[in-house]
């Protein structure tokens, strides 16, 4: 099994929408919630640390609080989550952070998901500055898709985002996910006004260049370090859209090609796709398929929400996997039918930021 990681080691661095049918048949096991929805889906955090220091991600308040190791699960806890949560029906997992790729073992972590019987879809969400080194290892480990994030072109802009220089990382991190058999290569971009919207055609041009999908991604109230009040940044879909040539803004809605949260278009000529993910404007509640696990150990049924089910300590005392798929089925219960941001975006209420979270 990989050995323990060591902080020491890293570097800082609207409507409501009935429930779409899932394109998978329902397994006779499924997860099904109160609502209807068919949930197949678990994000996996494994770490809350990041070598980068985004401002919409990181905490507002002064210095950086993480987790203490012994509060972090393990890589065998994680599997024994994982593995309960596929015989209950999950069929795809993707691993986030944080940054995952600065947990040491990652790779192998992966590997063992990889090889979980009944698994279909491993992916993961990356900052992507260590992908020029790893892409091809976590390939051949299993992943079958990668996200992402890169939020600017610019390298001034890039450091001021993220406090780091390491946009050459990241763009590299891309073409080696390219090369190593990645599609598509998905492409994340949280817009926020007056620090990168004046760059949304360029980037949504890297569809013309590459079989990647671009996608634009709204800004969420959550507690953040001081990058702008949060009315003053949020720009709302309708808005990007406008600023994206060839595009007719009465063809974008609900009619779109759908993967996930985003909606999909193509541009003429273009070798990939542009996507668009609007948790504010027009919020997807309504055919969400997923819960997630803190790097803590907690599940967490709605990524807006504060209701969390302790996972960590049935773990810990010897929970067989009858009792972890017991805890997996009330936890879906207790899944809302939708968030309630429009309702107080003025307001960063969540108790954690998004780097404790996983996205």
């Amino acid at each position: 099994m990989p050995a323990s990681w060591n902080p020491e080691q890293f570097d800082r661095g609207i409507p409501f929408l009935p429930p779409e049918p899932s394109p998978h048949r329902v397994k006779p096991m499924a997860l099904i919630d109160s609502f209807g929805r068919h949930i197949d889906y678990l994000r996996i955090s494994i770490t809350d640390h990041c070598n980068l220091n985004c401002c919409y991600c990181m905490p507002v308040f002064s210095g950086r609080p993480h987790l203490d190791q012994i509060e972090i699960l393990t890589y065998e806890e994680m599997y024994r989550l994982a593995e309960a949560a596929v015989c209950a029906g999950i069929s795809k997992i993707r691993i986030t952070g944080g940054e995952p790729l600065v947990r040491n073992g990652v790779v192998d972590f992966c590997t063992m998901l990889g090889n979980l019987p009944g698994l279909e879809n491993l992916s993961l969400t990356t900052n992507g500055v260590h992908l020029p080194k790893m892409a091809r290892s976590l390939k051949k480990a299993g992943v079958k898709r990668v996200n992402v994030s890169l939020d600017t072109l610019q390298r001034n802009r890039f450091e001021t985002i993220t406090g780091r220089d390491r946009l050459d990382d990241v763009l590299e991190g891309i073409r080696q996910a390219d090369a190593a058999g990645f599609y598509p290569v998905k492409i994340n971009v949280v817009v926020m006004r007056g620090v990168n919207d004046d760059e949304i055609a360029q980037l949504a041009a890297l569809t013309y260049e590459r079989s990647c999908h671009v996608r634009f991604i709204e800004l969420m109230p959550f507690q953040n370090r001081d990058c702008g009040d949060y009315q003053d940044l949020y720009l709302p879909i309708r808005e990007i859209i406008k600023q994206i040539p060839h595009i007719n803004q009465a063809h974008v809605g609900p009619a779109l090609e759908t993967s996930g949260p985003a909606r999909l278009c193509t541009l003429p000529g273009a070798k990939g796709k542009v996507g668009f993910i609007a948790p504010m404007s027009w919020h997807f509640c309504g055919s969400c398929n997923r819960l997630r696990l803190t790097a803590d150990g907690n599940i967490r049924t709605c990524l807006f929400s504060e209701t969390e089910i302790d996972v960590k300590t049935p773990l810990r005392t010897g929970a067989t996997k009858r009792e972890l798929i017991k805890l997996l089925r009330d936890a879906v219960k207790a899944k809302p039918r939708r968030h309630h941001l429009d309702r107080s975006v003025r307001r960063n209420h969540q108790r954690r930021a998004m780097h404790a979270i996983g996205g």
